[in-house]
């Protein structure tokens, strides 16, 4: 139901952590990904550690959900030298192809604590449903 986009993503986010170098719009960083199934919903979890919530956007389109935030440096004066800077920086990027059978007219979307949360209800029409059977005589009734 949920589908990865760039097999190379991996590859890309091991570059990034060897070279360093910070996610722009054009080329943005990979951000780490939980997906399951919970009943009736699909929930992704990104981890957006120290990102604001209005640097934050979410697009549906055609069954393509997008999700790119920003995370911005921490303003500084000209008295302060950075000692230790490992927190990555720059744009970070995600795109999933969602199934036909994900209703993407209801997703909800919940910030807390660094994870950004996403539910996404299953189709009415993808659920399992009980097909009733006319007949002379006897009703009988098949799962669909």
């Amino acid at each position: 139901m949920v589908m990865r986009t760039d097999p190379f993503r991996d590859l890309d986010r091991f570059a990034q952590q060897v070279f360093g170098a910070p996610g722009t719009w054009s080329k943005p960083s990979a951000m780490p990904m939980d997906a399951y199934r919970a009943g009736d919903e699909f929930v992704v979890c990104f981890d957006l550690p120290g990102v604001d919530p209005g640097a934050i956007e979410l697009d549906v389109e055609r069954n393509v959900l997008t999700v790119k935030a920003e995370r911005r440096p921490l303003p500084t004066g000209d008295d302060v030298r950075m000692q230790v800077s490992e927190r990555p920086l720059g744009v970070f990027s995600r795109q999933l192809f969602l199934g036909d059978t994900l209703d993407t007219e209801h997703i909800t979307a919940g910030y807390e604590a660094g994870v950004l949360t996403l539910r996404i209800p299953v189709a009415e029409k993808a659920k399992p449903r009980r097909i009733e059977i006319d007949g002379a005589g006897d009703r009988k009734e098949i799962k669909a």
